[in-house]
């Protein structure tokens, strides 16, 4: 199927995957899976629920015939899945892929990062919203020293991959750490993402209240650098990237409040029990699992994927309204990954 015909009702084209690999996460943060939600009793999905590496290499070759460009793996966190670094290798095999990036809160990555590399990743996202110990050890809900995050960003640095630091800010939590992150990842030449706090799923208590803008964080941070914008690489690009004037490493800003990216959204997602989501924050999924283990034909699948998306209206965060927040049961982040 020639791939320009796969647009959405907006006329936006399929080029992103995002691929949920587990639901299962080792950090409770409290703007995702917090603890008073996620405790030592929820249940997870069983392992006969999630997507098989088969399955979802399969998915992924469909995809990538009608458009999709990039990978990323998420969870929960992906490198709690045994042996990730297999469903890499299979990724990288499938043609038209361009780019596989993974999404980890870096806790494992010490033991994983050689093998990751091996198997052809080249991009992480590392999640990290404080070097303040106390700050960062209460918002990623286990105490986590960051410290530990950081030498293993430094390890994986070291073996060649492409990082970015994502931190969440949240208004009265920790913008107290914006100065100091930008300042040590500006030092490792590491691109840092200010995120804002966003309404995703339905158990993080968000509201307009505890945002802190892109205009917010700018102000902090041109009261410490002179920094300036850079023109977006491609269509779809989310971040509002700036560079610092004195050197090559940057800063990016992910506005999904405050100036909505969803005219030229290009993403996809598959969760990890094999549900296509056309939105962070949809209500509902369309279960390709149930077509893949019913014995459906690539054909079969294709038509399906291409229907969705064909069908596709998505614009929640143009539309976001207090009435909305409460009116509308979106799934967790956790489980269909950032």
């Amino acid at each position: 199927m020639p791939e320009e015909v796969i647009k959405d009702q907006l006329n936006r084209p399929i080029r992103d995957l995002r691929l949920s690999v587990t639901d299962r996460c080792n950090f409770r943060c409290t703007y995702c899976m917090p603890k008073e939600v996620f405790g030592d009793d929820y249940v997870f999905l069983p392992k006969n629920e999630l997507l098989t590496f088969e399955e979802i290499e399969r998915l992924a070759t469909i995809f990538a015939q009608l458009g999709v460009k990039k990978l990323r793996i998420t969870g929960g966190e992906p490198l709690m899945r045994s042996h990730i670094d297999q469903l890499i290798l299979k990724l990288n095999q499938i043609k038209g892929i361009e780019d596989i990036g993974l999404t980890t809160n870096g806790l494992l990555l010490k033991s994983y990062a050689s093998k990751l590399k091996s198997a052809g990743l080249n991009r992480l996202n590392i999640s990290l919203d404080a070097l303040d110990k106390k700050i960062s050890g209460l918002m990623n809900g286990r105490g986590i020293d960051p410290d530990y995050i950081l030498q293993n960003i430094v390890q994986a640095q070291a073996l060649g991959f492409q990082i970015k630091v994502n931190m969440v800010v949240q208004k009265n939590v920790n913008e107290q750490e914006i100065i100091p992150m930008a300042n040590y990842f500006k030092k490792l030449g590491i691109t840092l993402r200010f995120i804002e706090f966003m309404d995703a799923g339905n158990d993080n208590g968000w509201s307009f209240e505890k945002v802190v803008t892109k205009k917010e964080m700018l102000d902090i941070i041109e009261k410490e650098f002179e920094i300036e914008p850079v023109s977006k690489d491609y269509f779809g690009e989310v971040a509002k990237r700036y560079k610092y004037k004195d050197c090559n490493s940057e800063i990016g800003f992910i506005t999904s409040v405050s100036q909505s990216f969803c005219s030229t959204c290009t993403r996809a997602r598959i969760s990890s029990d094999g549900k296509f989501y056309t939105c962070l924050f949809a209500s509902d999924g369309f279960d390709l699992k149930k077509m893949l283990r019913l014995g459906a034909t690539d054909e079969e699948l294709t038509k399906a994927i291409v229907h969705v998306w064909e069908q596709r209206t998505d614009r929640y965060s143009d539309e976001r309204t207090e009435q909305t927040i409460k009116n509308r049961t979106k799934i967790n982040m956790s489980y269909i990954g950032g």
